[in-house]
Parts: structure tokens; sequence; C-alpha cells
């Protein structure tokens, strides 16, 4: 048994209870707490390679045979997702040496931290479903923490409705659990795909579906289930919310992908068009919350969501070429969107505010940050060469081959407001003169921890953008493998 697969719990395992161990000892956790960032990159980089040259990597912890104990497992989009998790982890982790104060330190944001870390690649590895609800309630139980560190009003305030409404997603996940459960007699999510295609009434599979749609739904902002998103994410430290938007409501379109590939199959004109109804309605919802917005953190706050529907919309198409897609799209937003989040908070903290009214004058004080900006808006927003045009390229052409109309009106559609939105932000807050009333600045100058995490994910941008092949190419094989699930079961069941 290889403990390769593992790392990516392991290390961020380790690296929480040392931190834990260090507390009082300021300086030993943040280097115990970037040097984990760094292990688990190097991981992630090393499973990535081993599994796009070996294929799918299985282990079943304790030497328990599938089904009967818990399996990791390991596609190509899975390594993806875990390389995905380790880049921003690292690179938020940097950002957080200048961006977290000492009471939140002292209080435990890096061993939360790493356990939040743990969460979520623990949900990206898992091959047992009843374990994905219990790498979320790490994640949820982490992320809340890292939520309310420092207990200042508008925080709690946001806290209670996150908690609240994914506490709501839980239930429905553990209700929808326990009748997959009864119905198929597993867990194992392999042996699940055998079971539904063959010994449970279409029906009952498809009931279960929507219970999953719903409790994932809300996990991923979807439309009508995301308002707790803007309420909350703009209350943390900026390398919070960076880290939240860049990971978080991606773990549920994770799970949304995974279980509408493997599991539920059964009825794909009902299920999937059921998906792409609700990816229309997040994309127009997101997007004109977005463009009403004066609040910089709540405006990119909007735009998670809108994003979300771009991804969904291609899991409704449900080809190959859609599913490549929602991969590619995937890698490109969480770059593109944790850039603008690292961008305002260094416009904040040097204007000290992230009002749009009482900011001003930016690309005359500070063009670096202007021309930063800039490269991630137009991502963002779809344009020519940046990673968002080929990215939603790719979906829209899938759209078009599928003759699904309106999704691609839509998606356009949404596209151009982004655009809008993104103008509207440099307008107001880069090219605008100062206000007169707006208040003083704060601190002119931010150091290298700022700077760098943001000058990486702009230059991924821009080199997805002018060498897209390589991520299109590794994309488009984990697409094929996720439209196999056959591959997928017999690595985890077929030796047996």
């Amino acid at each position: 048994m290889t403990l390769l697969p593992l790392l990516p719990i392991l290390i961020p395992l380790g690296t929480a209870i040392v931190s834990l161990l260090l507390r009082g000892r300021k300086n030993a956790m943040r280097r115990i707490g970037v040097a984990g960032t760094v292990l688990l990159l190097m991981a992630a980089i090393a499973l990535l390679v081993v599994v796009r040259r070996d294929g799918i990597q299985v282990v079943q912890v304790g030497g328990w045979v599938a089904p009967f104990g818990i399996s990791i497992v390991v596609d190509l989009f899975s390594a993806i997702m875990v390389l995905m998790a380790a880049i921003m982890g690292f690179l938020v982790c940097i950002y957080s040496l200048g961006d977290i104060d000492k009471d939140r330190e002292k209080f435990g944001y890096y061993p939360f931290y790493h356990f939040l870390l743990m969460g979520i690649c623990g949900t990206f590895i898992t091959g047992d479903i009843f374990n994905l609800y219990v790498w979320f309630e790490v994640m949820l139980l982490s992320s809340f923490i890292l939520l309310t560190l420092g207990g200042e009003r508008g925080q709690m305030e946001g806290a209670i409705k996150y908690v609240s409404l994914n506490l709501l997603s839980s239930s429905i996940f553990l209700a929808a659990l326990g009748l997959l459960y009864g119905v198929s007699g597993t867990l194992n999510m392999a042996d699940l795909a055998v079971r539904l295609h063959s010994d449970v009434p279409q029906v009952l599979a498809t009931t279960v579906a929507m219970l999953f749609m719903v409790a994932f739904g809300i996990k991923a902002a979807l439309f009508p289930l995301f308002f707790w998103l803007p309420a909350s994410y703009h209350t943390p430290p900026v390398a919070v919310t960076a880290i939240f938007s860049g990971l978080l409501t991606k773990v549920g379109v994770y799970s949304l992908v995974r279980v509408f590939t493997l599991l539920f199959t059964q009825e794909i004109s009902y299920t999937h068009t059921i998906l792409l109804v609700f990816a229309g309605l997040t994309m127009v919802t997101g997007v004109l919350g977005a463009v009403a917005q004066n609040e910089i953190r709540r405006l990119l706050s909007f735009h998670i969501i809108s994003q979300i529907g771009y991804l969904l919309m291609g899991l409704g198409i449900y080809t190959t070429l859609a599913l490549t897609g929602v991969i590619f799209f995937m890698v490109h937003v969480i770059f593109a969107k944790s850039a603008l989040f690292l961008v305002s908070g260094i416009a904040g903290r040097m204007k000290g505010t992230f009002d749009l009214n009482q900011l001003g004058g930016l690309y005359r004080d500070h063009p670096v940050l202007s021309a930063l900006f800039l490269i991630a808006a137009l991502s963002l927003a779809g344009l020519p060469p940046f990673s968002g045009f080929f990215a939603k390229l790719i979906l829209v052409e899938a759209g078009m081959a599928s003759h699904r109309w309106w999704i691609v009106g839509v998606a356009l559609g949404t596209g151009f407001l982004t655009l809008f939105s993104m103008t509207k932000i440099w307008t107001m807050a880069f090219w605008k003169p100062k206000p007169q009333d707006a208040p003083a600045e704060v601190c002119r100058r931010v150091g290298w921890t700022y700077w760098t995490p943001l000058l990486i994910l702009v230059v991924f941008t821009v080199l997805f953008g002018l060498g897209a092949q390589p991520l299109l190419a590794l994309s488009e094989e984990a697409a094929r493998q996720l439209m196999d699930p056959q591959k997928y079961i017999h690595s985890v069941l077929g030796a047996l």
C-alpha cells in the first residue's frame, strides 16, 4: 500500500497538530504553517504525476477490502482539485503572514487553516460517500472558526447565517445518506455506482439524487440557496475570504460533478436538465447581485455565485467537451477570483476602506496594483488572451454542440454583465479621483507577503490563456475518465 494518496490528509493533519502544540510561539507557528503548505504542494504535484502516468490510485485503509472498508480513490479530477487546494493553501498562507493579526494567530488561525485544508482534500479523495459527509463537517467546523476569529459584530452576524444554512445542508445530506443506504445497502461510491444501476428502482434513485442536489447545491451556493455566501464572505480578513472563495464552493461543485457523473446517471434528461436550469438562474442572479453592490468584497462575493453557474452549465450539458470546460473553468476561476480578492485586500489596506464610493485614485497612486487588477478582471469577464476566454469558449462550444442555445445566451449575457461590474470597480476605485471625504490612507506600502501571492495568481491567469493547450489536454483527459465511470469502478472493485 502506497501512502502517497493519503498525504493530502496526513500532511495538513500533522501540521495542524504541531501548530496547536506550538501555540504561543508566533514565529514557530508561522514557519510550521508555511512549511506544511509547501509539503502539501509537493505531495499534490507528485500525486498528479503518478495518477496521470499510472492511472487511478486506490488505497483501502486498514487493509479492509472494498466495499467493506474505507476507500481512498484519486482519479485525475481528484488529483487536479487536490493540486488546486495545495496551490491556494500555500499562496494564501503566505498572504496570511501579513494580513492576519496577532490576536487571530494567538487563537489558532494556523491550526484551523490546516484543518480546513485537510477537510477540503479529504472531500476530493474519499471513495466513500459517508466519509464525504465527515469531511464536509471537518471543513464546516474549521471554516466557521476561521470566520469568527476576532469576534467582531459583522463577523458574528455573517457567521450565524453561514453556519445555519450549512447545517441545514448537512442535515439534508445525512438524510439522503440514510435513504441511499436503505435502498442500496452500501456507501462505497464504486459499489453504489453498480447497485444504483442494477438493484435500485429508477424512481428511488432519482428521488435520492434530488436530495443530494439540494444538499450540495447549498454548499456550492447554487440558486436559490446562495444567500449565506454574500452575507458572510466579506466579513473576515481578506486571507480567509480568499481561501473560502477559491475552494469552499468548489467543494460543493466537485461533489455535484462526482455524484452526477458516477452515481446518478439513470435519468440524465431529467436530473441534468434541472442542473442546467439552475445553472442559468445562478449565473443571472449572481451577476445582477454583483452589479448592484458598492462594497468591493460583496461585489466579488456575488461573482463567486455567478461563476458557479458556469460550472453547473457544463455538468448540465454532460458531454466530454462540457466536462472539459468544467475542469478548465474550475482552475481558471480559482486563480482569477482569488487574485481579485487579494487585490481588494491590498487596496483596502492602502486606502482604509472597501467602499467603492470612498475609493479612488488607485490608477495614479498604485499603477502596479491597477495592472494586476485589470488582468484578473478581464480574465474573469472572459476576454482574450486570458484564461477566462478559453474557459468560457469551451463551455459555449459545448452548449452549441448540444443545441442548448438558451444557456449559451445566458452565459454570454452573464459575461457581458461581469465585464460591466469589473468596469464599475475600475471606474470607481482606480480611475476616478479620490473623493474629498475619503478616509486617510492607513498604509501606503505593503510587503512582499501581499504582492507575491497576487503576482503568482495573475501570472497563472495569463499563462493559462497564452498557453492553454497543456491544461486543456489535462482537463480533457480528466473529463474522459468522468464520462467512463467503469474505470473508476474497476479500479476500486475490479481487482477483488
